[in-house]
């Protein structure tokens, strides 16, 4: 009998480090850096008005709340109306009024980040005149985990003018 405790004790010890060394170890500060990362690569996407590197953030199931619509855009809308945008304004401000708020999913495999933003542009308006225009943005991505990668499942956002 002592024998066959032995035995089983050690198999049950075989399989507990084996299933605990495939499990990869999650930390916290590393992720959050991660995110952080995008989030900072977003405002130079905005300022290069790289709509390509700023869209390859998105996940296949990307899923937008903005102004009272859901929408699901596919990748080739999401190019153009980012496209059509970062040509039609210079970025004067894009800037963080406070840090992002970054939570995990108890599983680690979602992240969110809560961001309110004031972002300040210049563009032309109907009759070619310089128009400067800043809003104050605050929004929630979701971001979900694929691989060692990061990529966002969804945006809800908001606006307002700033008063001028």
């Amino acid at each position: 009998k002592k024998v066959m405790k032995y035995t089983f004790a050690n198999i049950i010890l075989a399989l507990l480090l084996i299933a605990c060394s495939n499990q990869t170890q999650f930390d916290e500060n590393k992720e959050t850096e991660k995110i952080l990362k995008l989030h900072d690569l977003q405002r130079e996407y905005h300022f290069k008005k790289d709509s390509v590197s700023f869209a390859n953030q998105f996940s296949e199931n990307f899923i937008s709340v903005n102004r009272g619509v859901i929408t699901r855009p596919k990748r080739h809308e999401t190019l153009a109306r980012y496209n059509g945008y970062f040509s039609s304004v210079e970025f004067v401000k894009w800037d963080d009024v406070s840090k992002p708020i970054i939570k995990f999913s108890d599983d680690k495999t979602l992240a969110y980040t809560i961001v309110d933003k004031i972002v300040q542009v210049t563009y032309k308006d109907e009759k070619g005149i310089t128009v400067e225009g800043e809003t104050h943005f605050a929004w929630t991505a979701i971001y979900k985990k694929y691989g060692e990668e990061w990529k966002i499942e969804c945006v809800t956002s908001t606006e307002k003018p700033v008063k001028q």
